[in-house]
């Protein structure tokens, strides 16, 4: 209890970082996020139409099988000519998931409304061992 007494700071400070690195994966939990063995499944279900915003130089290292690339930059622009169907499930991918999470709320800007970012993007799909397509 005296420990607890003395160090109060350091401990209100480990539990506010702590809860400030959870808040992203506690808040991402219902709005589009899946991980890569769901993607499959909606891929195979729905149609899922994959596209990947990495950059052409990582697209071409490794991407899900059938993916279409459109960088991040260039994906409002780009995205309502590649994928015509807006009532198909989008899934966005990216090396480790962070661009893809961000692009989610522009993509449903255009009149997309089922999104979804591939948690752990690449990573992820590649520690699922899943097919990865090499251009």
């Amino acid at each position: 209890m005296k420990f607890i007494l003395d160090n109060w700071m350091l401990i209100a400070v480990a539990l506010s970082a702590g809860t400030m690195l959870l808040m992203p994966t506690i808040q991402g939990a219902g709005q589009g996020v899946l991980t890569p063995d769901a993607a499959v499944m909606l891929m195979n279900r729905e149609k899922a139409v994959v596209v990947d915003v990495c950059e052409p130089a990582e697209f071409a290292a490794g991407h899900v099988t059938g993916a279409k690339n459109i960088p991040l930059g260039e994906l409002e622009s780009k995205l309502p000519g590649t994928v015509k169907n807006k009532a198909l499930p989008l899934i966005l991918v990216c090396h480790s998931g962070a661009r893809s999470s961000r692009a989610v709320a522009s993509v449903k800007k255009l009149g997309f409304d089922n999104v979804h970012s591939m948690v752990g993007g690449m990573k992820a799909w590649r520690s699922a061992n899943l097919p990865v397509e090499k251009a």
